[in-house]
């Protein structure tokens, strides 16, 4: 009796293990019933709360994900250059881009590799944007930027000018542009407001 005992006791056992494995040698589910990827950790980074519309800005973090690419997939920030940095794809345009924009960018560098890849961007954090005001100014420095800001707010947000600042020839640097602007002639009325994006750099000579 006791053997029998023993033996019902050793199957119940190996019933119990045999539950738990999934059929066909296949992954074992998590706690929500989904399937977890091989060779993920299964978690994935929570993705920011950022409009369709957002353009990516520096110090930006992102998750790239290359469907059935683990070593292609890639948690990357953009630098203060405006660009990351993947394999294969090499340095790429991030900055002023909205990132399905930079997926479009990032499929067509890979296309040379790989046969229609399937790419994902997710923006897992965002940075304030900023612009940067520099020169004759009294509080030179990076601003941060809340819905629309003229040139002339951010100007008075410096805390205005000194001395022997040149405010006819104001620059402002945008990516590859560099744009003039003459502040006695908009502080007039004479000229199109003109509003700041996030990156400009406002030279004051």
């Amino acid at each position: 009796m006791k053997k029998v005992t023993t033996s019902l006791f050793a199957l119940f056992l190996l019933s119990n293990a045999a539950a738990a494995q999934t059929p066909n040698g296949g992954t074992p589910t998590g706690a929500s019933g989904r399937t977890t990827p091989t060779g993920t950790s299964g978690r994935t980074a929570p993705a920011a709360d950022v409009g369709a519309d957002y353009r990516l800005v520096p110090g930006d973090k992102l998750r790239i994900e290359v469907y059935k690419d683990t070593q292609l997939s890639q948690s990357v920030q953009v630098r203060p250059d405006g660009k990351i940095t993947l394999p294969l794809a090499g340095d790429i345009a991030a900055a002023g881009r909205t990132p399905l924009e930079l997926r479009d960018a990032i499929t067509g560098s890979l296309t040379t590799y790989i046969t229609n890849p399937t790419v994902t961007v997710i923006v897992v954090e965002t940075e304030p944007p900023l612009v940067y005001v520099m020169g004759e100014v009294t509080h030179p420095g990076p601003l941060p930027v809340k819905g629309q800001l003229s040139v002339l707010q951010a100007l008075a947000m410096a805390g205005g000018f000194k001395d022997f600042a040149k405010t006819k020839d104001i620059t402002i640097r945008r990516g590859t542009q560099t744009l003039k602007f003459d502040y006695k002639a908009a502080l007039k009325g004479e000229t199109k407001t003109m509003f700041v994006q996030p990156g400009d750099t406002i030279i004051v000579p």
